[in-house]
């Protein structure tokens, strides 16, 4: 830790503009952890079965309030999950009613909760031109779904055969190329309009795939995207530290119970929200640019988002913080990212 770095960081409270909040007994053990970190958080779709609606997806969001423990200040940015199905016209009417503020294409079968996914982009065209027309964002799970692609080049793969023509055709739609892990992503994104930026997780700019392949297989630290080389995760490194407003926080929380990570087919995510800006921290500290951390966590979110910046602020003040090895989430034992490990910042109040 540098010594020179300040013993207290005050930055805009910020935001989460990507997480899973599950639901049911779990939602009310996770949304704490959000609450407490964030004044806001763009909620994914995709439970079981997924908010494909107006009407699903303003109770999903209920569920979540209900859950919110009395006193949290706190507000779910809902979003639409995509289908081959969906109606433009429902789209529109959410979008125009503040049900939701985004809708989530996920490619059918590439993560958790995926398999309504949409087939194929063609057959959403319509959507997005509506989209396009009404200046509804775009968040885009960007992998492709082949089983012959090495699952560690699904995003760049992507990025050539999907991203990048829609893009092209689209240049009025607003992207937001999620969970980004890859050098090609980076840049991609930053080679792209104004209309295209990404959210990165902390995972992502502090492990590798060593993380999870070598010394035994380590089921908490397998996500989706997977982290892949270390020229990767340096990479996004220097763009989320780089300054540029294109990349913005979001953390990809996706909590799972532990007998469900460790099992035969082990499900994939990683718990970070419980210390995700004490973990995002460690980064900015560790390449010299705690200077740009408050627009990477607080601004760039709500400006790519036509959003306002919080009021509040929060402040880290620099202090061991250590992880524990689970986490009770109401009822559910989840292994947190850094679990049994000590940083460097806590976050007051």
């Amino acid at each position: 830790m540098a010594s020179d770095s300040p013993i207290t960081l005050t930055i805009r409270r910020p935001d989460d503009w990507h997480v899973h909040l599950r639901d049911g007994a779990l939602l009310a053990g996770v949304v704490p952890h959000t609450a407490r970190q964030f004044a806001r958080a763009i909620v994914m779709p995709n439970l079981s079965p997924p908010m494909t609606d107006c009407a699903g997806v303003a109770a999903y969001r209920e569920r979540i309030m209900a859950a919110l423990p009395e006193g949290m200040d706190f507000t779910p940015l809902m979003t639409l999950y995509l289908t081959d199905a969906t109606d433009p016209d429902e789209v529109a009417r959410g979008f125009a009613d503040g049900v939701f503020v985004a809708a989530k294409l996920y490619p059918a079968h590439a993560t958790t909760g995926s398999a309504h996914g949409v087939t194929d982009v063609a057959n959403i065209r319509a959507v997005l031109e509506r989209m396009a027309s009404i200046g509804m964002p775009l968040l885009v799970h960007g992998e492709v779904t082949d089983a012959h692609v090495d699952i560690f080049d699904r995003e760049a793969v992507f990025i050539d055969r999907t991203l990048a023509p829609l893009v092209r055709e689209l240049p009025e739609l607003n992207v937001v190329f999620e969970h980004v892990t890859t050098q090609e992503a980076v840049q991609f994104v930053e080679s792209a309009g104004a209309n295209v930026a990404a959210t990165i997780t902390p995972q992502h700019l502090h492990i590798n795939r060593n993380a999870m392949l070598v010394g035994g297989i380590r089921p908490h630290m397998y996500c989706l995207p997977v982290a892949k080389r270390e020229v990767h995760r340096l990479a996004l490194r220097q763009a989320a530290t780089s300054g540029s407003g294109k990349f913005f926080l979001g953390t990809d929380s996706a909590p799972h119970a532990v007998g469900l990570k460790e099992a035969a087919c082990g499900c994939a995510g990683i718990f970070n929200a419980p210390f995700a800006l004490e973990s995002y921290l460690a980064v900015f500290e560790e390449e010299g640019a705690l200077d740009k951390f408050e627009a990477f966590a607080s601004l760039n979110g709500p400006a790519f988002y036509g959003l306002p910046v919080n009021a509040g602020t929060v402040t880290l003040e620099r202090g061991p913080v250590p992880v524990p090895e689970q986490i009770d989430a109401n009822g559910t034992a989840i292994v947190p990212f850094h679990a049994g490990e000590e940083l460097g910042w806590r976050l007051l109040g």
